[in-house]
């Protein structure tokens, strides 16, 4: 099958059930697997003109609401979460596709810089995953992942965000949160990922939130976010790239992999309760730190 966006000739097969692969075991960590779609397109499918992002990005938008509905419908959505995510996303992702279309049609440079950052969140990962952190970790054990109750949100501040489940009490920085997910959304713009790869490990390994409690609302804000970046992307990039830059999407071939990613995302999150929150921890690290090696590797090959 012909893609004539992309320039890509592939078995209509291959983009879903590569997808469902994908985001049925990156979704348990509130990821939606874009990151790793990125390479695939890159590496695999020779997909790497601009246009590859806004496509990841709407494979975003028919592939989280399988996720998302499944974590709203048991309870462990904390809405606080994905409004801060998401107030701090939107003004990033418009920085990001000005980057990525005006500065960055070969972004070397700027992947190498990802890739940094990401070796750094994938290495406190393995910090908690060794047991280093093993106090935090304690606390974090006594969750009950088969348990039907539903996240409570306790107090709202400036200061802090509390919320409660299963009779313990979590809180993040909601000042700290807007700014990281800023610089989130900046590189979710300019790399069409979403950005839940970076957020989800954040929230576990630096603000220390269980990733039972974090993965619906990451999922969420990755999708209300890449909405904004597809419209960025088909309405506004236009202006600002050369007449002979492709920036918008490949419709097809991003709606074939939202396919899969729709079925995955749904099934990950079901599973998800399932699996030890150390498992979840393995799966995520894994996944940041291949996506990392490739970004650092890539640039001085």
């Amino acid at each position: 099958m012909d893609f004539p966006v992309s320039g890509v000739e592939i078995s209509p097969l291959i983009p879903p059930l590569t997808a469902l692969g994908i985001s049925f075991f990156t979704s348990m960590a509130g990821v939606s697997g874009a990151f790793l779609l990125l390479p695939f397109q890159v590496s695999v499918l020779g997909f790497s003109s601009p246009a590859v992002s806004p496509t990841n990005l709407f494979y975003n938008i028919v592939g989280i609401p399988g996720g998302v509905y499944r974590f709203i419908r048991e309870g462990r959505m904390v809405w606080p979460l994905v409004m801060v995510i998401v107030v701090g996303n939107l003004p990033g992702m418009l920085i990001g596709v000005w980057l990525r279309v005006v500065f960055l049609p070969d972004p070397a440079a700027f992947r190498f810089f990802v890739g940094c950052v990401l070796l750094y969140v994938g290495g406190r990962l393995v910090y908690d995953i060794a047991g280093l952190g093993r106090k935090k970790e304690e606390r974090l054990q006594k969750i009950d992942v088969s348990s039907t109750e539903r996240i409570q949100t306790r107090s709202i501040s400036m200061r802090a965000v509390t919320y409660s489940f299963q009779g313990e009490e979590f809180s993040f920085n909601p000042t700290g949160l807007f700014a990281l997910s800023l610089f989130v959304g900046v590189v979710g713009g300019t790399y069409g990922i979403g950005g839940g790869a970076i957020i989800a490990p954040f929230l576990v390994a630096v603000f220390h939130l269980p990733v039972y409690t974090i993965a619906g609302a990451t999922l969420f804000s990755t999708f209300l976010s890449s909405i904004v970046g597809v419209l960025f992307y088909t309405v506004a990039a236009p202006i600002w790239a050369p007449a002979d830059l492709a920036v918008g999407p490949d419709w097809l071939l991003g709606l074939l992999f939202g396919v899969g990613g729709l079925v995955g995302t749904y099934l990950g999150a079901r599973f998800q309760k399932f699996l030890p929150g150390r498992t979840v921890k393995i799966i995520l690290a894994g996944c940041i730190l291949f996506i990392a090696g490739r970004y650092v590797v890539s640039f001085f090959l």
